[in-house]
């Protein structure tokens, strides 16, 4: 069995279709099929259903295809042993990332790539399900995601920052002189939020109820820029401070902290509990710690949040 031929059927699994898994390795779609059909003599399984195009895995293929991954992962990790040994760590780490931490995740990748030139991100926006999945099955080595009842089992865990929830309003006399608002009075305003597809809306959504009210947005999105780019107009939106790193408060907009019984969930740094870890895995696992990121994002919160209080002006 050659590695090559696992690569074909990840590439296969991947792209659904023969002649793209073919481009994808580099190979004439001929002799992408020939390796897979030696690697079916080789185990004696079927592991492609074949019909006039490609119809997906057998079973067996399935549990191959989970071992694939995890064989690929495994060459990965001793190539990125080996590269630090020789002076540098190099290869592609592969990091999932819940929607709404894609705004603060430059806060790590980016002093991960300072230190580490000949290493590159692929870096993918996923929900926090398809993130555990992906995390078992050896197709991401970490991950940005909730560490609460949907965090990833049989993973190792790195706590960055709690989730805190601000309402972005405009600047005008409706909250004069207020420090904070409640989840029921925000509820009474034209809002803007999140889909219900997505965990924070859902946490959002309990943190209303504990208020004893129901949001009733006139906007939904299911990306945070897709939010950002309707709030003003005499909008408000509901934002976790995370946010602020990357959109800030816009002109003409303030944030009050949004006062209740619910605590925003945490978020945190997942991945796979393999013995030894692999070396890039370690490399941003260390980054992720010596970044300190919940005071940086406090920090951040409170720089907009003190001009707010002092003049009634949107912060920096």
């Amino acid at each position: 069995m050659l590695l090559r031929q696992l690569e074909y059927l990840v590439a296969l699994a991947s792209e659904r279709h023969f002649g793209r898994a073919a481009d994808a390795c580099f190979v004439s779609q001929p002799s992408l099929s020939a390796g897979i059909r030696k690697l079916e003599r080789e185990l004696d399984v079927t592991i492609v259903r074949r019909g006039r195009r490609f119809e997906g895995l057998t079973p067996e293929g399935e549990r191959v295809l989970v071992w694939a991954h995890r064989m690929l992962a495994e060459r990965d990790a001793l190539r990125q042993e080996l590269s630090a040994l020789r002076g540098g760590l190099s290869g592609t780490l592969r990091l999932g990332v819940v929607p709404t931490a894609l705004t603060a995740i430059s806060l790590v990748t980016t002093p991960f790539c300072a230190e580490h030139p000949l290493v590159r991100i692929c870096l993918e926006s996923l929900p926090a399900h398809e993130i555990g999945r992906r995390l078992a099955a050896f197709e991401l080595d970490a991950a940005v995601t909730y560490l609460d009842d949907t965090a990833p089992r049989r993973t190792r865990r790195l706590p960055l920052y709690e989730e805190r929830y601000l309402l972005l309003t405009p600047d005008d006399d409706t909250f004069t002189g207020a420090r904070t608002v409640s989840w029921a009075r925000a509820a009474e305003l034209p809002l803007c939020l999140l889909a219900p597809s997505m965990r924070n809306r859902r946490v959002m959504d309990e943190c209303f109820a504990a208020d004893g009210v129901e949001a009733k947005p006139v906007l939904e999105s299911d990306t945070v820029a897709g939010l950002y780019a309707h709030l003003g107009g005499g909008w408000s939106g509901v934002i976790a401070h995370a946010w602020l790193h990357t959109f800030g408060v816009p002109a003409g907009m303030r944030v009050l902290p949004l006062e209740g019984p619910v605590r925003g969930p945490r978020v945190g740094l997942a991945v796979a509990a393999h013995d030894p870890a692999p070396a890039l895995v370690r490399a941003l696992w260390d980054i992720a710690r010596r970044t300190r990121l919940r005071d940086v994002l406090e920090d951040l919160l409170e720089s907009h949040l003190v001009p707010c209080r002092r003049t009634g002006r949107p912060g920096p």
